[in-house]
């Protein structure tokens, strides 16, 4: 049975007691939100569909990412990527809400909030999508089985069709000039060779390199799936100019590249680039000044899917001219 007692002028207690089932209690600010409550609880316990709640209930959003934090983003493979982004969400207005309040409506609110702050439509789905794993895991592992994904329950923001931006004459070479520290030299270069993605780069170890097949292999990639790259002059001459052979290669974790590239774009005066942008410039390139077919530039980048690199197909339209015009394959 239920009972409800006055605790203070401004609050109701509610106590739900049932044999076979833990003691249920809530607080609420007036007596009739407490009766509701009660009668909802012993309904579900009548019907056999009682799952408790008491978790959920006094667990804060920020609470439940500090735990998400310290017991499952070990186990990914972005260690840091992914706790800055949860960090992040634990500065956020929402974070002090308790789980079971959240419900779509606040993740839509959210999603208002950050667009209005000029974030892209991925960076907040990559923050929602913390959020919806959180849930899920707080659902089936945590004890908090009353809990729905408020996610599920919205329209995700549209992803844009991708960056295009490129080096303008000259800026390869002022970056190049003022990047003075030399393992973050040779990334830049290695990255324009190889269209290798920043956290490919940072991880890549000697052990995976082999220098007699021009080749390194990546066993962890963005997509889930080990790739052999193969290496261009340029790419062969920077890994044979590094000083030392033991360890990772540069040195540098992803994240210390991407200050260092903050860094130097502004000592070099350019703009609105930001280190990803290096593949988009490498594919373009292999499009632009090679032969290679799209399957075999895709087993080079790794992209995910041929559609993918669609959009670079209009970079070698003078080529397909040609061949229309009786020139062969490698020749021109």
């Amino acid at each position: 049975m239920a009972t409800i007692r006055k605790r203070g002028n401004l609050q109701w207690e509610v106590r739900v007691r049932r044999k076979g089932h833990p003691v249920t209690c809530k607080t609420f600010e007036t007596k009739a939100d407490a009766e509701v409550w009660a009668r909802q609880i012993e309904n579900e316990i009548d019907r056999g569909v009682f799952v408790s709640r008491y978790e959920a209930e006094r667990t804060t959003l920020h609470e439940a990412l500090e735990r998400y934090i310290q017991e499952c983003i070990p186990r990914l493979a972005h260690v840091y990527r992914e706790t800055m982004r949860a960090r992040g969400l634990q500065r956020r207005a929402i974070a002090s809400r308790l789980l079971s309040s959240i419900r779509a409506k606040d993740i839509s609110d959210f999603i208002r909030e950050r667009t209005s702050e000029g974030m892209s439509g991925n960076t907040i789905r990559l923050d929602i999508n913390v959020i919806s794993r959180l849930f899920n895991i707080a659902s089936s592992a945590w004890g908090m089985e009353s809990l729905v994904n408020p996610v599920g329950k919205i329209q995700k923001p549209k992803v844009s069709k991708g960056r295009e931006r490129r080096f303008e004459d000259g800026e390869e070479e002022k970056l190049l000039a003022v990047a003075s520290f030399p393992p973050f030299r040779a990334v830049v270069r290695f990255a324009l060779e190889t269209a290798m993605r920043r956290g490919e780069i940072a991880s890549l170890d000697w052990s995976h390199v082999d220098l007699k097949k021009r080749t390194v292999f990546l066993s962890e990639t963005k997509n889930g799936t080990a790739r052999t790259v193969p290496l261009s002059p340029g790419a062969l001459a920077v890994l044979e100019a590094m000083p030392d052979r033991e360890g990772t290669v540069f040195c540098l974790r992803d994240h210390s590249i991407t200050k260092h590239f903050i860094k130097a774009c502004k000592a070099a005066g350019i703009e609105n680039m930001t280190f990803h942008d290096l593949r988009h410039e490498a594919t373009s390139r292999l499009f632009e000044r090679t032969d290679l077919d799209m399957m075999e530039i895709k087993a080079i980048t790794g992209h995910k899917s041929l559609q993918m690199l669609a959009r670079y197909s209009h970079l070698r339209t003078h080529r397909l001219a040609d061949r229309l015009a009786g020139a062969r394959r490698g020749v021109g």
